[in-house]
Order: C-alpha cells, then sequence, then structure tokens
C-alpha cells in the first residue's frame, strides 16, 4: 500500500470532508481516505498499482474541489 498527501482547496467543513471522502473511497484500489478542512489536507491510503495520484487528483476535482498542484 501506498499512501498519498495532496492538499485541496474549497473545503469548508465536514460535509466537504465527507463528499471527498466517499467519492475516493469509491475507487477501486484505495483503502481508506481521510480529508481535514482546518489543514486543508487529503490522505489517501491506495494500492499502487490500481490508483495513481493522477486519478486521486481528478476524483477531487469531480467531487467539486481543487486539488493544490
Amino acid at each position: 500500500m501506498e499512501q498519498t498527501t495532496l492538499e485541496v482547496e474549497g473545503m469548508a467543513c465536514g460535509g466537504c470532508e465527507e463528499t471527498v471522502v466517499d467519492a475516493l473511497e469509491a475507487l477501486s484500489g484505495v483503502s481508506s481516505a481521510t480529508a481535514d478542512h482546518d489543514s486543508g489536507e487529503v490522505r489517501v491510503e491506495h494500492d499502487e498499482d490500481a490508483v495513481d495520484e493522477g486519478t486521486i487528483s481528478t476524483t477531487i476535482e469531480n467531487a467539486g474541489y481543487e486539488p493544490a498542484v
């Protein structure tokens, strides 16, 4: 398992965190995800062969938030 941490802009509350976590945990190959709107960080534990950072970023964007690059 690999852990990826990204800064994410636009999360303002617990509901935002839940939206991001639900979207990421729906990906095949993601074992867990956590989001913290206070720090603006998202951490994802995933199978590196099944999910890469680009897929994680795209999933966050599709959920309505902006991964910092």
